[in-house]
């Protein structure tokens, strides 16, 4: 599935601070003589002598290396620790909060980012900025503030043949239908990780209910979240995201994230004596047909007020920022880790037409929710943290079937003290 995009990347300039803020990149006219004279090419800049501070939960070893060399390539010194050092948003948040030496971030989702505007963390402040290509990622931004890099999902998957379904198509209005479906499925084994909570907030979405004391989800929909983990295959350590167990035929159906999918397929028979064969073609998978859609995030990129910090350094800073996201990186970017990118012009230059499926289902993230002025994505970011307390203090997804918790009393919970965390 890859192409070749050394020719395209060595066509990516590295702005001028022209471009970094809006402005014209191009010459002005001239005055004297008969007409305008042609506009002069922009001058590049060289900005290695700037080290620009990264924090990302994007931070897999192949994506750092990959990144700090073709910055490198672009003019531009980068410090990004890979996720042996940082791993998943909240780390990256809290080490970007804590230790406030932060020229950027990438990657999180809305929930994260809806908290970073809003101020929720003491020393994390955006500049105000605003990319050429704002205007590519449609409605995957914060004016002003932050603009989506890549578009993920989480996909519910099943097998249709002899280890699941034998031909029977599934169809499902909610994600929450699995736990009725009849077969066997697989669970995340712990509460944490950005992948988990979206899966969480998928199956949480058909039970939004603002007036609800249980973190604005009503008791049903916390009920089925318990079975959903109770009678569920988690596999312990064994599995750490949901591809394994359904590409070893383990489980029927399975959740996955999308950035990954079609790479893992591609490889599957290395893991497995009955793999998932077919990644664009499917041959012996398929998704869930769910008619609410599925739970998208955005991850984005922003430009952090780090106190100190010149106006030449935060020049280099903003250069990169409109370096990264631009079509051709975000092309390469896609074509190198198996994205999709914000980044509409990228995703030309990568798909033309031709789409993949697993970005053509629907997105209930930026819905609004009945009874509220918010998306799902703004409520989920409003009440994840009860959640999260919700589902540790009931004890939710243990990793071990033996350590199986008794199902809560779900008639005489305090629901006030469950959404608060432990002491």
């Amino acid at each position: 599935m890859k192409r070749t995009w050394k020719k395209l990347l060595a066509l990516v300039l590295v702005p001028t601070l022209a471009a970094c803020s809006g402005g014209s990149a191009s010459g002005g006219e001239s005055q004297s003589g008969g007409g305008a004279a042609p506009a002069e090419a922009p001058e590049e800049k060289d900005y290695s002598d700037v080290t620009i501070r990264i924090y990302s939960n994007s931070n897999s070893t192949e994506r750092t290396t990959w990144l700090i060399q073709e910055a490198a390539d672009a003019g531009f010194t980068i410090s990004i620790d890979d996720n042996s050092v940082i791993s998943g948003d909240t780390a990256a948040v809290q080490a970007a909060n804590e230790k406030k030496d932060g020229d950027l971030i990438f990657g999180l989702n809305e929930t994260r980012w809806g908290q970073i505007v809003d101020g929720t963390y003491e020393n994390l402040k955006l500049v105000d900025w605003t990319p050429s290509w704002a205007d590519q990622v449609g409605e995957y931004k914060y004016d002003g503030k932050a603009y989506g890099i890549v578009i993920q999902n989480v996909l519910m998957l099943y097998r249709n043949d002899e280890f699941g379904t034998n031909g029977e198509e599934l169809h499902f209005d909610h994600w929450a239908d699995v736990i009725n479906s009849g077969y066997k499925w697989y669970r995340q084994n712990k509460i944490g990780g950005t992948t988990n909570a979206n899966i969480n907030s998928a199956m949480l979405y058909a039970f939004t209910d603002p007036a609800s004391p249980a973190g604005g989800i009503s008791v049903d929909g916390w009920k089925a979240l318990w079975k959903f983990c109770a009678e569920g295959v988690s596999g312990g350590d064994d599995y750490k995201y949901g591809f394994d167990p359904l590409n070893k035929g383990d489980v029927a159906v399975s959740e996955f994230y999308s950035s990954a999918l079609y790479g893992k397929i591609d490889a599957a028979a290395e893991g497995s004596e009955h793999p998932l064969k077919g990644a664009l073609e499917p041959e012996n998978w398929n998704l869930v047909d769910i008619k609410d859609g599925t739970y998208y995030i955005a991850e984005y990129i922003g430009v952090l007020d780090r106190a100190g910090r010149t106006e030449e350094e935060t020049e280099a800073v903003k250069a990169f920022c409109e370096w990264f996201g631009s079509a051709e990186l975000q092309a390469a970017w896609a074509e190198e880790f198996d994205s999709f990118p914000c980044n509409k012009e990228a995703a030309a230059l990568v798909y033309g037409n031709d789409i993949p499926s697993i970005y053509q289902i629907p997105n209930f993230a930026l819905t609004k929710v009945a009874g509220t002025d918010m998306t799902y994505a703004a409520y989920v970011a409003a009440h994840s943290a009860e959640w999260t307390n919700i589902m540790t203090n009931l004890g939710f997804y243990w990793a071990d079937q033996a350590d199986a918790k008794p199902e809560p009393d779900w008639d005489n919970l305090d629901w006030g003290t469950l959404t608060q965390a432990q002491n």
